[in-house]
């Protein structure tokens, strides 16, 4: 050894930290220098691991494996080192897509292992990378924590992360993202702290997770991000990684995109020589052109049998029922019958398949049926396979979850939807119209327990904060939500008969948009008639520019500029009008009614639409919901007011409309900060906020009004002991609801709603002062005798003219 040179373990030690670190140039040079110096069989065999795991990240998978196998020829080796060997050669079986070889190398290495608690223990980790695979999360999350109990005993805190992180993986798969990102979250410190790589790695997962919980956009950044830190490291296979699962994620949202980029992570897999992972690529990119319509270039059922080869059962099967999927919608754009795949329809899936796969079955099942004329059978499929999604869906609390999961049910309830239009049937569509609405609804709510810290972090979120606090906090508050467990339980949909018992006087009303055509069902206590009210786009011109010139109308405008505005927007409304509401005023005649309208008309003005003007209406999530709030008496025996600051006329708003209560309780001024709202709320049956207010599209549940010392958010809505049966929200834009998944909507009048309010009051518009200062004043005489809420609202509001801004307040239930 020449002299001042280091010794070759110090070199090798330093060679895997450079390696572990990203750093491939420094670290192919000290190895080099190691295993020139090393004469020791074992240290020489684990250099050349070493070197073969290089060769890897530099995207050479077979020649990392031939070096590994030269290594492990010498028959001098302790055993040791020919099982830390073993697990090298395992992990890169693992990361060629070589699942079955891994794991039956894994075992052996695993045996050789004893006794060695860090070796062993990272064994049984990457063992348990293999099972993830192979969507077999139980076993996997067993491997993870065995890893984790062994870590610790060799007092490896790091690595320890690393195996809950995975096991909060194998949670994710199994189906339980609360579980998962609870788990993620609490390891993810000691990781990110480790290097820029695992903090990667952790990202990247938990972006799946993410988009898993709907949150596309969100997490489909961290994986370009991920991606983006992969490849400025010159790693593109796990580049390639990141590439793939964000374009398996893609495939529902965005099939086109999804396919650029399995191809893309396809050309880095191919690079790498990895073709395990390849063909999971090129499995992907054939969903995504399925999905998207097109032809795909591959042959699916080609694809399938290499898939289980690899113990990929669960893409396998996914990919068969894909290319199953496109050949029926292939024969029915041909004009053809749909013949079945050699073999027929596909056994019943297990109930243990991830949830995906389980609704993929049933689209399946329901396109069969329709293909050989049998509607009713694939009817039946499609509601059984919302069933399944809803018992799912039923684990999760929190609001913002409910609705983001809804896109895994939003295929079946829209094919539903227009199998039901197309079936001329009433009481189908009736039925159908009531499953696309509930896709987050019919989740029983739960009260979620006291919860300091999140109320700590809405209370820092409120005050003055940096940009960059500003997005952790608002990161942490959405992942505590989501932590409350559901309720487990499920509403079924009213039925047609069950409607007209319970109805009374009303006259229910949906609005159904799919298929192409805008149709109503016009229910009442002894009828119910399908109302045809023409093509799709006729509804979409009208409501193009509707909220803008709503806006524009509640503004102060000279004389003639203010006419001319509000002229147009009248001329708007009336041509609404005509469309929604003339059609169907035969039918419900003078009676209340209930509009359970589809989520593209969540900017409707109801109230001003001639026809409905003057006449109780109220607008709700779904007739079931509807019926299931009106069992109870409503509460209106105290009254609370709050006024938030830099409202023109909020505090004479609020005096004014308070002289209709007795003892009625008002905070104004600096009174009416966030604690002293949350416990007014707690106390009174109607509660009237009077403030600024905003709705914030990419997080509804972040909507909210300002107060003296900052937003009261809805999530602040959901940590109240109690909420008062009528809510009144006298603020702009807070009536707005952002659509998730089609016919789902989030706002803060959800957010009401879900936490027990019985009906709130609100625009989904801007409301000018004046106009909002006169209808409340009257709203709140006639609540006060005794009047409904809806009753109270036509009381109040005034029709739409060119002398005056209008007051779009709706009354939602």
């Amino acid at each position: 050894m020449p002299r001042g040179e280091e010794p070759p373990e110090e070199l090798h030690r330093l060679g895997v930290a450079a390696l572990n670190a990203g750093d491939l140039t420094e670290a192919q040079e000290l190895l080099r220098r190691a295993q020139a110096l090393a004469d020791d069989p074992d240290l020489a065999a684990r250099i050349e691991s070493s070197m073969a795991f290089l060769a890897a990240d530099e995207s050479d998978l077979e020649h990392a494996l031939d070096r590994l196998d030269r290594a492990l020829g010498g028959s001098e080796l302790s055993l040791a080192t020919r099982g830390a060997l073993l697990q090298q050669r395992a992990t890169l079986l693992r990361r060629a897509g070589r699942a079955n070889e891994a794991l039956e190398t894994f075992g052996q290495a695993i045996d050789a292992l004893q006794g060695q608690p860090a070796k062993l223990a990272k064994a049984h980790n990457n063992r348990g990378t293999v099972y993830l695979d192979q969507h077999e999360p139980a076993l996997a999350a067993h491997e993870f924590e065995l890893a984790a109990i062994g870590y610790r005993e060799a007092a490896d805190e790091v690595s320890a992360a690393q195996s809950d992180h995975n096991r909060a993986y194998a949670f994710f798969l199994a189906g339980d993202l609360v579980g998962a990102l609870a788990l993620m979250e609490s390891c993810y410190d000691v990781q990110a702290a480790a290097g820029p790589l695992l903090k990667a790695v952790c990202d990247a997962d938990r972006a799946e997770v993410l988009m898993a919980a709907g949150l596309t956009r969100q997490g489909g950044e961290m994986l370009r991000q991920a991606a983006e830190a992969y490849g400025s490291k010159k790693q593109r296979q796990r580049q390639g990684e990141a590439e793939l699962v964000l374009a398996s994620h893609l495939v529902a949202t965005d099939p086109v995109e999804a396919e650029r980029v399995a191809r893309s992570a396809l050309n880095w897999f191919e690079e790498a020589r990895a073709t395990g992972l390849a063909l999971r690529a090129r499995a992907v990119a054939f969903e995504a052109a399925v999905t998207a319509g097109r032809d795909p270039s591959e042959n699916g059922e080609a694809l399938a049998g290499p898939l289980e080869e690899q113990g990929l059962s669960w893409p396998a099967l996914r990919v068969r029922m894909q290319a199953r999927l496109a050949r029926i919608r292939s024969a029915e754009s041909a004009g053809l019958p749909a013949r079945p795949a050699s073999g027929g329809i596909l056994g019943p899936v297990p109930a243990e398949a991830p949830i995906d796969v389980r609704l993929l079955e049933r689209e399946l099942r329901a396109e069969l049926a329709v293909a050989a004329g049998r509607t009713v059978a694939g009817l039946r499929e499609l509601r059984s396979g919302l069933d399944d999604f809803h018992l799912w869906q039923s684990s999760f609390g929190s609001l913002d979850l409910q609705t983001n999961v809804s896109g895994h049910g939003r295929t079946l309830a829209r094919r539903g939807l227009e199998l039901a239009v197309e079936s001329g049937e009433t009481d189908v569509l009736f039925e159908w119209s009531e499953r696309s609405r509930m896709l987050a609804s019919r989740v029983q709510p739960v009260r979620p327990p006291s919860d300091p810290q999140l109320a700590a972090d809405l209370a820092e979120l409120r005050g003055e904060v940096t940009p960059e606090r500003e997005a952790e906090l608002r990161e942490q508050i959405r992942q505590r939500a989501w932590r409350v467990k559901g309720s487990g339980q499920v509403s079924d949909p009213i039925s047609l008969p069950d409607l007209h018992e319970r109805i009374g006087g009303h006259a229910l009303v949906a609005y159904v948009v799919a298929a192409g055509r805008l149709v109503a069902v016009v229910a009442t206590d002894d009828t119910a008639t399908r109302v045809d009210l023409g093509d799709q786009a006729a509804l979409r011109s009208l409501l193009g520019g509707l909220l803008p010139d709503l806006d524009v109308a509640a503004t102060d405008l000279p004389g003639p500029l203010g006419v001319a505005v509000r002229s147009d927007l009248t001329v708007r409304l009336q041509q609404l009008s005509d469309l929604l509401v003339a059609p169907i005023l035969e039918q419900i005649g003078d009676r209340p009614v209930v509009l359970t309208p589809s989520a593209v008309l969540a900017a409707v003005p109801w109230t001003l639409l001639s026809g409905f003007t003057g006449r109780p209406v109220t607008v709700a999530q779904s007739a079931t919901a509807w019926l299931s709030r009106a069992d109870t008496p409503l509460r209106t025996a105290s009254a609370g007011f709050v006024a938030g600051p830099r409202v023109m006329r909020a505090a004479d708003e609020v005096a004014k409309s308070a002289t209709a209560w007795s003892g009625a309780r008002l905070l104004t001024g600096s009174d009416a900060t966030a604690a002293a709202v949350s416990a007014l709320a707690a106390e009174v049956d109607v509660l009237h906020l009077a403030a600024h207010g905003h709705h914030s599209a990419d997080n509804p549940l972040f909507s909210g009004l300002e107060l003296t010392d900052g937003t009261w958010y809805g999530y602040d809505i959901d940590g109240l002991s109690a909420v008062p049966d009528v809510v009144l929200l006298s603020a702009c834009e807070v009536g707005r609801s952002t659509i998730r998944w089609g016919e789902e909507l989030i706002g803060l009048v959800g957010a009401w709603l879900h936490a027990g309010a019985r009906a709130v009051i609100a625009s989904p518009a801007v409301v000018a002062d004046e106009a909002a200062y006169e209808v409340f004043s009257r709203l709140h005489g006639a609540l006060a005798k005794g009047l409904a809420p809806a009753e109270a609202l036509a009381e109040s509001l005034p029709a739409a003219t060119t002398d005056a801004p209008p007051a779009p307040f709706v009354c939602f239930s």
